[in-house]
């Protein structure tokens, strides 16, 4: 079973299917995905390496293309849009977490976080307040200047999360978020993206490694097989 639970979808994928070619051979990767998300929710995927989860999220996020299936977003297929428009509707929707934090090392916590407000071509004003009021709220509003080497782990981390948020996006998709952090740190980083999940009702979809972390979520399914399925324990 893979529906989600109340409330409207923010996020729904049918049928999706991707493979790749190895030398003369076909990798098939996902093999007829179902999931919907509702509005709201928090949700885990969980697998063995290798299994296809970080490219069912880049499929989920309109990075990648299935090879079959569909995938709508805030109720709109994003791989039936042009480029134009599919970037468009990630910026307004979609905020993105990985495992290493992705931020521009030339620009400080505070700038990159207000990037993806300045790309849509908001004021430079409003964006900077908007991303000084979210880095406040994740604990660096000490850290506001500092750029990326500037910074420990657990506060770049704590940066991408404010970032992935300014947009107030209805889905944020994290690949292994506390991945490249130590116990402590992880623990830190997790219990902010629940709280940030509760505060800001973003529907949330984090795959990771982390049973204990899992547990926490609405929900939890393994890709295995190349399909979603309910785990058998965590």
């Amino acid at each position: 079973m893979t529906e989600a639970i109340g409330n409207a979808a923010v996020l729904t994928a049918r049928a999706v299917c991707r493979s790749f070619r190895e030398g003369t051979s076909t990798l098939e990767v996902l093999t007829g995905v179902e999931l919907t998300v509702a509005r709201g929710e928090r949700l885990a995927i969980i697998g063995a390496s290798g299994s296809g989860k970080t490219t069912l999220l880049q499929i989920l996020g309109g990075l990648d293309r299935p090879d079959a299936g569909v995938v709508e977003v805030a109720g709109r297929n994003i791989h039936a849009l042009a480029e134009k428009e599919r970037s468009a509707l990630r910026n307004r929707t979609i905020g993105f977490v990985y495992q290493f934090h992705h931020l521009l090392p030339e620009f400080s916590a505070l700038e990159n976080v207000a990037m993806p407000l300045l790309v849509r071509r908001e004021r430079s004003a409003s964006a900077a307040a908007r991303a000084r009021d979210l880095l406040t709220r994740v604990g660096l509003a000490e850290r506001l200047n500092h750029r990326p080497h500037q910074l420990s782990g657990g506060e770049r981390q704590r940066t991408a999360v404010a970032r992935a948020l300014v947009t107030s996006p209805a889905l944020v998709l994290a690949d292994e978020p506390t991945g490249n952090l130590d116990g402590r740190n992880a623990e830190q980083l997790f219990a902010l993206m629940l709280d940030l999940n509760r505060e800001f009702g973003t529907s949330l979809v984090v795959v990771t490694h982390d049973g204990r972390l899992a547990a926490r979520m609405d929900r939890v399914l393994e890709l295995s097989g190349g399909r979603l399925r309910q785990p058998a324990s965590l």
